[in-house]
C-alpha cells in the first residue's frame, strides 16, 4: 500500500472513531429519552474500532490514534518513517469529524456548544467526576498502557488469529467504562485534539494532558512487551 492509501484509510478511520464515538455522547446520551448512558457511549466507541479493524486493517493497520502508532513503533511494530504522515492523518480525521458532529448536533435549537460540548475531554472541576489532574494524568498513562499490551498481544503472530478486532475493541469498551467519569476518556490524542479544535476553552488549554499521558503509557507498553518476549511479526492488518 503506498502511504496516500495508508493515510486516507487511517483519516477514514479515525473520523470514524470520533464521529462514532463522541457523536454517540453528544447526540444520543444527551437525550435522556434514548438512555443509551456512560455504556452505551463506551460500546460506541469500541464499535468503531472492530468496525474499523475489519474495514481497512489491512490497509494501514488500522491504529487510528497517535498513541498506538507510536506504541508500536516502541514495539517492534512499525516504521519509524511513517509516524509523521500517520499522525497528520488521524489528526486530520478527528478534527474533520468533530466539526462534522458540530454541525449536526447544532441543527438542534437546544444545543449549544459551549454547554453541550462536544464530548472533549479534560479533567478537574471540569467534569462531574470532579477528579484532580493528577488521577487524570495517572489513568490515562495506565489505561493507554494495558490498550497497547492487549493491541501489541492480540496482533502477535503467535495470538489466535482472526480475534485481534474484538479484542481490542472490547477493551476500549472497558477503558471508556473505567474513565469516562475522570477524564472523559482519551487514551488517544488524536481523539482529544479534534474536539478540542472545534470547542477551545478549557478542552484545548488541557489538551497537553491528552497527548502527553497516552504517549507516555504507550511507550512503556512498547517496552514492556518486548522485555516479556513479545514477538516482533504481527498479524498483518489487525492492530488498533
Amino acid at each position: 500500500m503506498t502511504a496516500l492509501q495508508k493515510s486516507l484509510a487511517e483519516f477514514l478511520g479515525t473520523f470514524w472513531l470520533v464521529f462514532g464515538g463522541c457523536g454517540s455522547a453528544v447526540i444520543s446520551a444527551a437525550y435522556p429519552e434514548v438512555g443509551i448512558g456512560l455504556l452505551g457511549v463506551s460500546l460506541a466507541f469500541g464499535l468503531t474500532v472492530v468496525t474499523m479493524a475489519y474495514a481497512i486493517g489491512h490497509i494501514s493497520g488500522c491504529h487510528l490514534n497517535p498513541a498506538v502508532t507510536i506504541g508500536l513503533w516502541m514495539g517492534g511494530r512499525f516504521p519509524a518513517q511513517e509516524i509523521p504522515v500517520y499522525i497528520i492523518a488521524q489528526v486530520a480525521g478527528a478534527t474533520i469529524a468533530a466539526a462534522a458532529l458540530y454541525l449536526i448536533a447544532s441543527g438542534n435549537a437546544d444545543y449549544s456548544l459551549a454547554v453541550n460540548g462536544l464530548a472533549s475531554n479534560r479533567v478537574g472541576e471540569h467534569l462531574p467526576g470532579g477528579f484532580a489532574l493528577g488521577s487524570g494524568i495517572a489513568i490515562e498513562i495506565l489505561l493507554t498502557f494495558f490498550f497497547l499490551l492487549i493491541i501489541l498481544g492480540a496482533t502477535d503472530g503467535r495470538a489466535p488469529a482472526g480475534f485481534a478486532p474484538l479484542a481490542i475493541g472490547l477493551g476500549l469498551t472497558l477503558i471508556h467504562l473505567i474513565s469516562i467519569p475522570v477524564t472523559n476518556t482519551s487514551v488517544n490524542p488524536a481523539r482529544s485534539t479534534g474536539p478540542a479544535l472545534i470547542e477551545g476553552g478549557i478542552a484545548l488549554s488541557q489538551l497537553w494532558v491528552f497527548w502527553v499521558a497516552p504517549i507516555v503509557g504507550a511507550v512503556l507498553a512498547g517496552i514492556v512487551y518486548k522485555v516479556m518476549g513479545g514477538s516482533g511479526q504481527e498479524i498483518v492488518g489487525t492492530e488498533n
